[in-house]
């Protein structure tokens, strides 16, 4: 595979302000919902901000000399406020519950649409990048995101309510006194404001650090017998430390210089409560204030600056956010495979004669693979491609299977250009079976019948006949309803390569490619695959790519791909006879 570390792989920062309204999309799809949270956010923070009007009207009512309580109206008071504050409380709660199932429908909508892109992005994109990077968005920056959306997006609505709410409530009580946060918030917004453009590239770091960690964890786990065998394991811990190191390094200066928002700003806020501690006190000794006037602007001057310190608190969570959705709407605007030509058609009543002219392909455009490739492939014949490791033999089958296209030249199937063909009909046009099996967690079964869904019991019985497991499969407890692990871990590596060597069997396939498919059977096993599979396959065109030159002694045409470009073509004894590039290859094996 081609595959490059996520340091180097390009990403730009995004403008954050797209990146928020691509935020805002997701959130009008659950409009309903948050017009319904917008009613309960606005009913609970007004019920709360009634609470600082009555506890200044019970001091009032006080009075200021023995013998003028008026115990009535005071009781009534705080009645009263105690039955705003657990309204406000309950409506608090119902909105909390409420925000979490629209966060959940908003990111199951978000994972979907990630799903969906995936699935839709070329061979190329996942050679270049690493598995573990794409997993970190999937899975943490979605849930980052998450987070945001069901508390930090909570928090700044309810505190802009509170703020706005409170600094009405001051203005009725004494302008005068407001004048006080004339000072205080604008030192506020500009410390945010400052803070945050500081701290926005430490938490776009921090992600992508993170997603190189997640990126090597699965590379060391997936060679994990490897590093075993060669005695590796200090060398991958140490490179590990490297990158978890680097991981935490980003993490502490976006936490690090992220926290220094709220005490700032709180700082401020203390101030602006001592000014208005000392102001009070002059408006009320001048007689421009009750106590209980004085003593409501005090609690709403702590509600409106509350929020804002509450509000600095979490902007280093909002900055995490936007830096995870960055990345999410970075893989989301990865381009999809290229779309089929407007006059494509489906490729049907397949021959099986296959063609490739001149071939020229590179994955890197500056570096070629294959260079004037030619080679003909008639209807229903075996074709073995043979040749040293990095000749171009697996290239060969992306190119045929269309996973990518090449630089010059073509490729005909039954006369016609592969991309006059729908790529969906291509690639059902061939079955395929790769070295590197793949297996997912599911019954036998289910694995063998992975690519024809309505295959019968006796089809797939069939099939498994075919690649010799049969026997094996009804040995187990369950046989065909047997549950494999996880990429089939619980059974041997050769009984994993006939799984999906009977899968391929199965399909209605008119050609077949075998990618070093049979180098995990051994060589008698492997025989009485070809003898079934030649009997399987007949009247269909079938590529095989083999190291083991006994394997395909039977071969109706070999190509040996040498100095990215066929060298010599012929059958087993022509070959021999040649004396040449393949000769060397099978007396270097066998003599």
């Amino acid at each position: 595979m081609h595959k490059r570390d996520s340091r180097g792989n390009g990403d730009k920062p995004q403008n954050r302000v797209k990146v928020l309204l691509r935020l805002w999309k997701y959130l009008m799809g659950q409009k309903w919902g948050l017009l319904l949270a917008f009613v309960l956010t606005l009913s609970s923070n007004l019920f709360a901000l009634v609470g600082p009007m009555l506890s200044g009207l019970a001091i009032d009512a006080i009075g200021v000399t023995p013998g003028e309580v008026q115990f009535g109206r005071v009781g009534l008071f705080c009645l009263l406020m105690a039955g705003f504050y657990v309204a406000s409380a309950v409506l608090q709660y119902a909105l909390a519950v409420l925000m979490i199932q629209i966060s959940q429908r908003i990111v199951y909508r978000m994972r979907q649409d990630i799903f969906d892109r995936l699935v839709e992005l070329p061979v190329r994109f996942f050679d270049n990048h690493q598995i573990g990077d794409i997993i970190s968005r999937f899975a943490y920056d979605v849930d980052t995101v998450n987070a945001s959306l069901s508390n930090d997006l909570l928090q700044v609505s309810a505190s802009v309510i509170t703020v706005v709410g409170s600094f009405v409530m001051m203005l009725l009580i004494s302008p005068w006194l407001l004048l006080v946060f004339g000072i205080t918030i604008p030192s506020s917004i500009l410390l945010t404001r400052y803070m945050t453009k500081r701290t926005r590239p430490l938490f776009r770091k921090r992600s992508a650090k993170l997603g190189e960690l997640n990126g090597f964890v699965e590379e060391v786990i997936s060679g994990y017998k490897t590093t075993k065998a060669y005695h590796q394991e200090d060398t991958m811990t140490a490179r590990f430390d490297v990158r978890n190191t680097e991981a935490v390094d980003a993490y502490y200066n976006a936490d690090y210089y992220g926290s220094m928002v709220g005490p700032s700003v709180n700082c401020v806020n203390n101030l602006s409560l001592a000014l208005v501690s000392v102001f009070g006190a002059i408006l009320y000794i001048g007689g421009h204030l009750t106590l209980g006037n004085l003593s409501s602007f005090v609690l709403y001057s702590r509600k409106f600056s509350g929020p804002i310190n509450e509000v600095a608190n979490i902007l280093s969570e909002l900055q995490s956010a936007c830096a995870a959705a960055e990345r999410i709407f970075r893989l989301m605007d990865e381009p999809p495979e290229a779309a089929d030509a407007p006059d494509a058609v489906a490729l049907d009543k397949v021959r099986g004669e296959v063609e490739m002219r001149h071939v020229t392909f590179g994955y890197d455009p500056q570096k070629t693979v294959i260079s004037d490739l030619c080679l003909t492939a008639k209807p229903g014949k075996l074709i073995a491609i043979v040749g040293p490791t990095g000749a171009g033999k697996t290239t060969i089958v992306n190119l045929l299977m269309r996973f990518y296209d090449p630089q010059s030249g073509e490729i005909l199937i039954d006369g016609r250009d592969i991309r006059s063909y729908t790529r969906k009909s291509l690639r059902k046009a061939y079955a395929m079976v790769l070295q590197d099996t793949w297996l997912f967690h599911g019954t036998i079964f289910e694995n063998i019948a992975y690519g024809k869904k309505d295959a019968t019991r006796e089809e797939v019985e069939q099939a498994a006949k075919a690649a010799m497991l049969h026997e094996y499969i009804m040995t187990l407890p369950k046989g065909y309803d047997t549950l494999l692990s996880e990429n089939g871990t619980n059974i041997s590596q050769g009984q994993k390569q006939l799984l999906t060597i009977a899968r391929a069997m199965l399909l209605d396939a008119h050609m077949l490619i075998l990618d070093e498919a049979t180098s995990n059977v051994d060589t008698r096993t492997e025989l009485a695959i070809q003898a079934a599979m030649r009997t399987l396959m007949a009247g269909k065109t079938c590529f095989v790519i083999a190291h083991r030159l006994s394997t395909i002694r039977n071969a109706d045409t070999i190509l040996v791909i040498q100095g990215n470009a066929i060298s010599e073509q012929g059958t087993h004894e022509e070959l021999l006879a040649l004396d040449g590039i393949y000769a060397g290859l099978y007396r270097a094996q066998f003599q």
